[in-house]
């Protein structure tokens, strides 16, 4: 009888391969975390160059409806709190989404549904996606394109009022834009001693 190895087999060349680029891929990424508005400026200007070549094709109008609702969904989600407040409407529970009313709760700050990054991640994946599909000439499908646009427009009003009317009633703003900054005591780099 042959012995067995108790040692795993070295990982395969593919297997090498797809570590090597995701390790690359997540490097890349750690890098542009820090770097909000480069990484949106970008993603806008791929999704320009995407509508471009969809005006200039005259084509993919299913592919760029279907990456629509999909952006659509995403930014739903971006608005979204974490933790849905009509969940706890009615009950007494301390760890519900709520303001601080004494000096001595602690202040949660909104957190979102999608966070910033995801959304900016999955939002310029999306868009590379559609991007790749308006190369394959099966996924041209013929369709009245006016109607999606109307149709988009549509969902698009009535998706954003029903989120605006549910940020109202449970009185949250997912944005830091027109809202208080406290500050406390300027450090005047003086040491008091004692």
């Amino acid at each position: 009888m042959e012995a067995l190895d108790s040692s795993p087999a070295p990982p395969g060349t593919a297997f090498r391969i797809y570590k090597t680029i995701s390790n690359r891929h997540q490097y890349y990424l750690d890098k542009a975390t820090p770097h909000m508005t480069i990484r949106w400026v970008s993603a806008v200007l791929l999704a320009a160059a995407y509508g471009v070549r969809v005006f200039f094709l005259q084509g993919w109008y299913i592919v760029t409806y279907a990456l629509g609702i999909y952006l659509l969904n995403l930014f739903i989600a971006f608005l979204t709190p974490k933790i849905d407040p009509a969940g706890f409407e009615d009950s007494d529970a301390d760890d519900g989404p709520s303001l601080p009313t004494k000096n001595s709760e602690e202040f949660r700050p909104f957190m979102r549904r999608l966070p910033e990054f995801k959304f900016w991640y999955s939002f310029t994946k999306a868009i590379a996606i559609a991007m790749i599909c308006t190369f394959f000439d099966a996924l041209n499908i013929p369709v009245f394109w006016p109607i999606l646009v109307m149709y988009f427009f549509i969902l698009f009003t009535l998706t954003m009022k029903r989120q605006i009317k549910h940020m109202i009633k449970y009185r949250y703003l997912p944005f830091s834009h027109g809202k208080t900054k406290y500050r406390g005591k300027e450090d005047t780099g003086k040491v008091v001693s004692s």
